[in-house]
Formats: C-alpha cells, sequence, structure tokens
C-alpha cells in the first residue's frame, strides 16, 4: 500500500488521464505547424494545473500530470535519450483488432542521459504545481526492458543497433546508466515517486507471444533474465526515500488490448526478484488470470491490484471488488494490498472509450471502495 504521511493508502492510480479537448485542438494545431512550441506549452500548463486540482478534489494523494505532455507511454521517454531517434515504421502495433500509429524508436548513436530530458522537464514543472499542496507527484517512465524491447522490433532497428553497439553488453551498460541518470536526476528535482511501466512481463505472459519469438522455452528464460537484469541494473543503489514500484500491463490502446495470460509464467522472476517496493497489477478481466501466482511475491511488498477498468465506462460493483480483494488477499497480506484501475485512461494520445465524466467516476469507485474495504 502506498504510504502518504506514513500512513497507509489504499487507493491509487496509474497515471494517465484522457486528454482534454482544448489540448488535443493545440496538439493537433502544433503537429499541423499552425501555431508556435510556446502556445501549446502554455496550455498543456494550464490543462495540467486544472487536472492536479481535479485529482485533489477526488481526493488522490498521489498525483500525476496525466502524461499530457505525452504522444505515447514509452516512445516519448525512449527519444528523450541521446542516441536514440523518432522513426516511422511500416506496421504500427498490433492490438486486438486495431493497429496503432506507426512510430518507433531507433539508435542513431552511442545511448546517454540527455539533460534536456522531456519527463525531467514534466516532473520539474508538476513538482512546482504540487509543491505546496498536500500531495505527492508521481514520475511514470517506461521500463529499461521496455526501451531495449523497442530497440529490437524490427530488422531495421537491430540493424541501427548493430551499427554503433558491437558488444551487447556495451549496450545494456549505457542504456541502464542513462536511465539510472534518469532516475537520480528526477531525485534532485524533488522526486520521490518513480513508477516503471513495463508491457515486456505481460507479453511473455501470454503463451501465444512464445510462438511467435521462440518454441523453446529456454530461449523465453533468456529474455525473462534479461528484462529482469535491465530493469535491476538500472534501480540500484538508488536513495531509500524514493519509492519504486512497476506497473505490468497487457496493453491499453483505444480501448483494446495486446496481450492475455495469467502470471505464473513470469511470477518467480517478476514477483519474486525485481527489485521494486511495489507491482501495479492488471485484474480487471479474465485474460489476466487467477491470484496464485501473488504467492511469489515477498513478505513485505505492495501490490496494487488493478480490478477496476479503465478501458470502458461501466461500473464495476463495489461488493464484487471487495471479494476479489478478499481472494487476493489469501496470497499477499490484506495490508499489503490496495485499489487502482487496471491502467490508465490515455496510454496515448488517443485514449480510451470513456468521457472524463466517465473516467472520474471510475476514480471515485476506486477511492471511495478503497475506503469502504480497509476502514473494517
Amino acid at each position: 500500500m502506498p504510504k502518504f504521511h506514513n500512513e497507509n493508502i489504499h487507493y491509487d492510480i496509474v497515471g494517465s488521464f484522457l486528454r482534454p479537448e482544448r489540448l488535443k485542438r493545440a496538439q493537433q494545431a502544433f503537429d499541423d505547424g499552425q501555431s508556435h512550441k510556446t502556445e501549446l506549452q502554455q496550455i498543456q500548463d494550464e490543462e495540467i494545473q486544472d487536472l492536479v486540482k481535479k485529482e485533489v478534489a477526488a481526493g488522490l494523494k498521489f498525483v500525476s500530470d496525466g502524461e499530457f505532455r505525452r504522444s505515447w507511454w514509452h516512445l516519448d521517454t525512449f527519444w528523450g535519450f541521446k542516441g536514440i531517434k523518432k522513426i516511422f515504421v511500416k506496421e504500427g502495433y498490433q492490438f486486438h483488432g486495431v493497429e496503432t500509429r506507426k512510430e518507433s524508436a531507433q539508435v542513431d548513436g552511442k545511448i546517454a542521459f540527455n539533460p534536456k530530458h522531456p519527463d525531467l522537464e514534466a516532473f520539474q514543472f508538476l513538482y512546482q504545481v504540487t509543491k505546496d499542496l498536500d500531495v505527492v507527484p508521481r514520475q511514470s517512465i517506461p521500463s529499461p526492458a521496455q526501451c531495449y524491447a523497442e530497440l529490437v522490433r524490427g530488422e531495421d532497428n537491430i540493424k541501427a543497433l548493430n551499427q554503433y553497439y558491437e558488444k551487447q553488453e556495451d549496450l545494456f551498460d549505457d542504456l541502464t546508466k542513462a536511465y539510472h541518470d534518469l532516475i537520480l536526476a528526477l531525485y534532485d528535482a524533488g522526486c520521490r515517486d518513480i513508477k516503471l511501466d513495463d508491457c515486456t512481463w505481460g507479453m511473455l505472459a501470454d503463451k501465444n507471444f512464445w510462438k511467435t519469438m521462440s518454441a523453446d522455452a529456454g530461449d523465453i528464460q533468456k529474455l525473462k533474465d534479461l528484462y529482469l537484469d535491465l530493469n535491476n541494473r538500472a534501480i540500484a543503489d538508488l536513495p531509500d526515500d524514493l519509492r519504486i514500484s512497476t506497473h505490468v500491463c497487457r496493453g491499453n490502446y483505444a480501448s483494446t488490448w495486446a496481450a492475455s495470460g495469467g502470471y505464473g509464467p513470469v511470477a518467480n522472476d517478476l514477483f519474486g526478484k525485481e527489485k521494486v517496493d511495489a507491482f501495479y497489477l492488471e485484474f480487471d478481466t479474465p485474460r489476466s488470470g487467477n491470484f496464485g501466482p501473488l504467492k511469489e511475491v515477498p513478505a513485505g511488498k505492495e501490490v496494487v491490484l488493478g480490478l477496476v477498468t479503465s478501458k470502458e465506462p461501466k461500473l464495476e460493483k463495489p461488493e464484487e471488488i471487495a471479494k476479489r480483494v478478499k481472494e487476493a488477499s489469501e496470497y499477499v497480506d490484506f495490508n499489503n494490498l490496495s485499489l487502482s484501475t487496471q491502467c490508465g485512461f490515455a496510454s496515448t494520445d488517443e485514449g480510451n472509450h470513456l468521457t472524463e465524466e466517465q473516467q472520474w467516476a471510475k476514480i471515485k469507485l476506486v477511492v471511495d471502495t478503497a475506503k469502504q474495504i480497509w476502514s473494517k
């Protein structure tokens, strides 16, 4: 459970919010060359300030900027590092019946931290907005494993990678150091809560994904070992008062999904060995499997149950949520559990198929239900 003023808070959010229409129009005008960057930034600033007010009014203690400055939940972060550029590709990501925009990230030099990284600048603004409020500003970034997976997505990306890195270990050193430096820069800017968003484990939990990678389970284990090593190296030797969590997702694009499968195939590595303080886990549909794999979560670590879907407006029944929390408590101590939506509401500009009013109704459901469950 996230702690706020050393008290247990059993409700939370994943972080992204639907982009307001005003912000969408401003972004489109900028993309079309009809406005200047400063005009877009001004509207982003104003909309983020308004969002924070709404988060506080909703009773949230851990707040985000809604990812209003991002186009993607992950690619913008990758593009922000030195040595990685934005490219356009032939195919987008394949979701359930939907294909995304055709963009990716490709190495064009040695990877290193950029002191003007957009995530750092975004947090610096959020910190200024929240510094006099009784809340904790959180910064979400995609995991190092997710970045590596993108850099080897397709033959062209692999070819570019090999051009700059003859030895994979040199790539791993540079990538994890760039992440470590970003995290320390965020800490120096006042950040005390960082979440690593990560779809790699969700893909590895999907046996159909295995078929596209290899028929050899040993190869899958090598991937798990690599992802675990990249993530743990990036978050090693950090300040004790910096909370590091991870959110595991199976895809969240325009209310669709990309992968299926319970956590069993990855539980031992993800839960047992990733050195984070908390796991934010998707559990809103049967696609995520049962709670059994949570037995691998070490004692004392937090699990935030994503039992409320952010993909559709229908509100879950509080009594059903309470029942599922009780089931999960058979594997993780009740007091180490919390409640959230299964993902954000807009992992990309497109957003899920809800209205802003429905979005806030979902958050109210999370806050009210959690207070009822853990007040008993």
